[in-house]
């Protein structure tokens, strides 16, 4: 049965994410990222930093590795998406040790190898871009039985949208991270819904994750001054309070030539995040429309119609340009890694990086909650059931997940928000911590705020796939070339096609 879920897996044919940098896809560019890693290592305290990372280092180097016995595999097989966690791993994880790696034509990183102890470690890189991650691994586990101990999968990431898919009771595929070794104290300190998005319906947790990502609005402080008279985040906060002040500072920053957002997609997350019921009824076939998705689909509409934003699409290089330095949008929804990776690269994108904080823009964005909480994206790690290093998967689960100065480290240097509640609040509560990025402002102590309040409740294995179904179907919408009625039928036409064990509600 295991398997046969797996195998119908197979045949469904998601669309490519819609997340990017931590989040967990390739869509961010190389530009972006290497603006990213100079700006967030010139923002860190280089003393602070500098003593704690040679701190890590001395006692990473000391200590014997524990991951690695006798009766291990030689070979260690871990399967992704980007070469994120890989950066990570050779950061920040004791006695790891880097190899080769080869790029392809555009700088990235298509395969690496490693050493850990005496096992060699090979990253089997695939892009997420026509669901072609989900298929490599999907084909790598259905041989997971019959593989030789060299080629096995033992350790394979996975995104909050399609999650359920590998660690759900009947998918068969992903350890319980108790058989692991972690333990509840281990992940004590960890926010609960990452442990929930990874739990499957018998109660089993099957994953775990070195981040955490909830949402802010990011604005623009210059545009905020003009609009509002203040750039202030508590006083901009409040301006932003709710989705009917959201639409009238909207109208506001209308009359200034201002676009309140960039386009089509931007808000979708924070309704999508806030709905009341599954895609998937409990029948497991019946497809249901939230009314919050109904609600993004009225707004946006009126956005469109009245000017309030430039007919954008997500990724797209008029939404990229929307953040640089000639951008006039007041802000963009984003989550943790958004601002520290995509917002940043996207605004030093056609400057000059050396000299990034006379750009104009750097230095001249901040962020607040917004309307409403919500979250985007994430990466969690599975140890593959059938491995034969499970010892090397607990030591990586418990390092870079658990480990409260390991957590704190990753932020310090890379402004990234982890999944550890005491480390983030040691940050969110220093008077000295803050971003450069972000005018000086201590993101993490609104990040450490959000963060509880992210409900997993409604999440489900589909979601990548609908979600980006029913946002392309009402684009023709949006530009007006189908009416509404039309739009909702595609949105059906294409989600049975991708899905067709499912039906229209």
């Amino acid at each position: 049965m295991k398997k046969k879920v797996l195998a119908l897996a197979l045949s469904i044919a998601m669309a490519g994410t819609m997340l990017a940098g931590c989040g967990g896809s390739s869509t961010a560019s190389t530009a972006a990222s290497t603006a990213a890693s100079k700006a967030a290592s010139t923002a860190a305290s280089t003393a602070a930093s500098t003593a704690a990372s040679t701190a890590a280092s001395t006692a990473a180097s000391t200590a014997a590795s524990t991951a690695t016995t006798s009766d291990q595999g030689k070979v260690y097989n871990i399967y992704c998406w980007n070469d994120e966690f890989k950066s990570r791993v050779e950061a920040y994880y004791p006695g790891y040790t880097k190899g080769d790696e080869k790029k392809d034509e555009s700088g990235t990183v298509t395969s690496a190898s490693g050493k850990i102890g005496d096992v060699t470690v090979n990253w089997i890189i695939t892009p997420s871009k026509d669901n072609a991650y989900q298929n490599k691994l999907d084909e790598a586990l259905l041989a997971q039985g019959s593989a030789s101990a060299d080629d096995k999968v033992d350790l394979f990431l996975v995104e909050a949208d399609y999650a359920l898919k590998y660690t759900d009771a009947d998918a068969g595929v992903a350890m319980d991270v108790k058989d692991i070794g972690l333990t509840d104290s281990d992940m004590a300190q960890q926010y609960q819904y990452t442990r929930d998005i990874v739990t499957g319906s018998d109660g089993v947790q099957r994953g775990t994750s070195w981040q955490a990502t909830p949402g802010l609005f990011a604005y623009r402080r210059s545009i905020a001054k003009d609009v509002l008279g203040t750039d202030d985040p508590d006083e901009v906060q409040k301006a932003l309070s709710s989705w009917d002040d959201f639409d009238k500072v909207a109208a506001e920053a209308s009359a200034k030539g201002y676009k309140m957002l960039s386009g089509y997609d931007d808000s979708y997350r924070v309704f999508s995040n806030n709905v009341s019921k599954k895609w998937i009824a409990d029948d497991g076939k019946t497809i249901q429309i939230d009314d919050n998705l109904n609600k993004w689909v009225d707004q946006t509409k009126d956005y469109t119609d009245k000017g309030y934003n430039n007919k954008t699409a997500l990724w797209s290089d008029g939404w990229a340009a929307d953040q640089g330095p000639e951008g006039k949008v007041f802000g963009f929804f984003y989550s943790t890694w958004g601002i520290n990776f995509t917002l940043l690269g996207n605004s030093l994108a056609n400057a000059d990086q050396s000299a990034a904080v006379g750009n104009g823009i750097f230095g001249d964005w901040a962020v607040c909650q917004g309307p409403a909480s919500w979250y985007w994206g994430g990466t969690w790690i599975c140890g593959a059931e059938g491995s034969d290093n499970v010892a090397i998967t607990k030591d990586i689960m418990e390092k870079l997940t658990c480990d409260q100065t390991i957590m704190k480290q990753i932020t310090v240097d890379t402004q990234d928000y982890t999944n550890n509640q005491a480390a983030m609040k040691e940050l969110a509560d220093d008077p000295t911590f803050g971003s450069a990025f972000l005018g000086g402002q201590n993101h993490i102590k609104l990040f450490a705020e959000a963060a509880p309040k992210i409900d997993m409740s409604n999440a489900g294995p589909d979601d990548q796939g609908l979600n980006e179904a029913f946002q392309n179907a009402y684009h023709d919408y949006f530009d007006g070339n189908v009416d509404k009625d039309t739009a909702l039928a595609n949105f059906y036409k294409a989600a049975t096609e991708k899905y067709p064990d499912l039906q229209k509600g």
